[in-house]
């Protein structure tokens, strides 16, 4: 490389030049929907040998499930989520988390996938009924919109996007075991809903003989949610809720599970009044003393601490670069022991 340009700055010139032929409306032939077909390298996309994922499973679903997932929030844009979904691919994941609220996210990875030919490959989770929208009327809307947008008579997980305590929650039960036995869900659960309404939930569904929510998808990382950066949002960090889930061994999807950066900074991070705390800090200076001895970087290490609790986590990473997303896979080979974890966490 030349010595007087890094690679940052030729890739901060070339973030310029696209956001430049974005506003004027530049195209290149290349570079239309439908010509996206292969990856960059021009080989089919494929797992490559020695890729690092590991799997798990989620009950109703069918098929193993990647045991990180890529988060698709944000990522409208077909030339970059192409790349950023063929790499993650290639090093062994296959499963997916979007929503309807996530503008344009459920269309371009539909356009992804069809143009890969890989959808019966993938684990797809996408959410809908989020407030005000929480009825369960909405739901039947909602999912069908969401499928056309994907180009997918079904999805391998629905998720409430936010619970409504004032609706009886055999409602949602009720409306989301037809669409399973239509065909259309493989398996459903809650996103930021207590533990209390989810047992609720599936109270209601074993009495009736309906099926019940398989998953649930809180916010779960090292660092302690203070404040929610979303309104509605529900931690699982807690000691109730990790006693609960190792009880029930119930699959968690945990979002914001590298605290949205606040590990890879010496600063307060993205969205500061969620994670900014004493003692958030000292699990920060833990996490980076830690991974000093371990080869790795901070965030690799917050990330490993998810994966190693005694219950199934398949934690939402959110990468912007290829980069990011090797470094979080690298969390799948970093052993954390009960004793590191009580350290990382305070408990110790």
């Amino acid at each position: 490389s030349f010595p007087g340009m890094t690679w940052e700055d030729s890739l901060a010139n070339m973030r310029t030049l696209d956001q430049w032929r974005e506003a004027i409306g530049v195209e290149y032939d290349a570079e239309r929907p439908e010509r996206l077909t292969v990856p960059v390298h021009g080989r089919p996309l494929a797992r490559r040998r020695g890729a690092p994922m590991t799997y798990g499973s989620v009950d109703g679903v069918g098929k193993p499930v990647s045991r990180i997932v890529m988060g698709t929030l944000g990522r409208r844009d077909l030339r970059h989520a192409s790349v950023m979904y063929d790499d993650f691919f290639e090093m062994g994941g296959n499963c997916f988390d979007t929503a309807r609220v996530y503008a344009g996210s459920e269309a371009t990875l539909g356009t992804w996938m069809r143009n890969r030919g890989i959808r019966d490959r993938s684990v797809v989770i996408t959410k809908g009924a989020h407030t005000p929208d929480c009825y369960p009327e909405k739901v039947t809307t909602q999912l069908a919109r969401s499928l056309d947008e994907l180009g997918t008579d079904y999805v391998d997980v629905y998720l409430l996007h936010r619970d409504n305590p004032e609706v009886p929650v055999g409602e949602f039960i009720d409306v989301l075991d037809e669409h399973v036995s239509a065909g259309r869900i493989r398996a459903f659960g809650g996103s930021n809903w207590s533990i209390a309404r989810f047992d609720e939930a599936n109270e209601y569904a074993a009495i009736r003989g309906r099926t019940g929510f398989s998953v649930l998808s809180n916010n779960f990382s090292l660092a302690r949610m203070i404040e929610p950066p979303w309104e509605g949002c529900v931690a699982a960090s807690g000691q109730e809720s990790r006693r609960w889930l190792e009880a029930r061994q119930v699959p968690l999807l945990s979002w914001s599970s590298q605290a949205q950066g606040f590990f890879a900074t010496d600063g307060p991070g993205q969205f500061p009044a969620a994670w900014l705390s004493d003692d958030n800090l000292e699990r920060r200076e833990r996490a980076r003393v830690l991974a000093k001895e371990k080869g790795v970087e901070p965030t690799t290490i917050a990330l490993a601490y998810v994966l190693a609790q005694p219950f199934p986590v398949f934690p939402i990473i959110g990468p912007a670069t290829m980069r990011e997303t090797a470094s979080s896979l690298e969390a799948l080979g970093v052993a954390i022991s009960p004793e590191e974890a009580a350290w990382l966490n305070l408990d110790r």
